[in-house]
């Protein structure tokens, strides 16, 4: 497989806010098939890297799905916007200034306390399981404007998880993605099980 001939395929099939968000990088030394950091506020692009020489073991469908999936991930994960933990952020901020200015010490800490509690808060979020699944999700919407069914999509990206574990030689499945696995086994049909809303 020539790398740069698959990256501009794969940034082919990547919805418009991917091409701009992200950048497809070959890195043959990782052990893991994709990998991706967790995006800062202060990154502009989000870096995907691919180890080729294993990336090429999955069949066409499966590296749709995954690369679809990564996107998603990464695209979904925002720091600015209209909650009520950025808001506390910003108001911690804000506060810490004034503080600041008045020579408040402790005043300084609250104000910085609060912030610290909002920006933990908000990566939690986009850390959560819910934030895995609505990847998966918006990975298998995307993918039946590229032609696949939901069914044949959802299969795919289940079959993708499995195979990646096997190819990086895991002998077992994260929790997390025993939670997709089973989520995707209800879209696809293949189970009447679904994961609870409240998980």
């Amino acid at each position: 497989m020539e790398p740069t001939a698959e990256i501009r395929r794969l940034f082919d099939i990547m919805p418009a806010s991917g091409r701009i968000m992200t950048k497809i990088l070959s890195k043959p030394q990782q052990a893991k098939v994709i990998d991706v950091s967790f995006p800062l506020p202060w990154n502009r692009e989000r870096p995907i890297y691919i180890n080729f020489d294993l990336w090429r073991r999955l069949p066409k469908q499966q590296r749709d799905l995954i690369i679809l999936r990564t996107v998603c991930w990464l695209t979904g994960v925002r720091w600015f916007k209209p909650d009520i933990y950025q808001g506390v952020a910003v108001a911690g901020i804000l506060g810490a200034l004034v503080e600041f200015s008045q020579t408040d010490p402790v005043g300084v800490v609250v104000a910085g306390g609060l912030t610290t509690l909002a920006i933990y808060r908000i990566t939690a979020i986009n850390r959560s399981q819910q934030s895995e699944l609505n990847a998966d999700e918006a990975a298998i919407n995307i993918a039946q404007r590229r032609g696949y069914s939901e069914v044949e999509a959802a299969q795919h990206l289940l079959s993708a998880i499995e195979t990646v574990a096997k190819i990086e030689g895991r002998s077992a499945l994260t929790f997390y993605e025993l939670i997709r696995c089973q989520n995707l086994r209800a879209i696809a049909g293949l189970s009447s099980v679904g994961v609870p809303k409240e998980l």
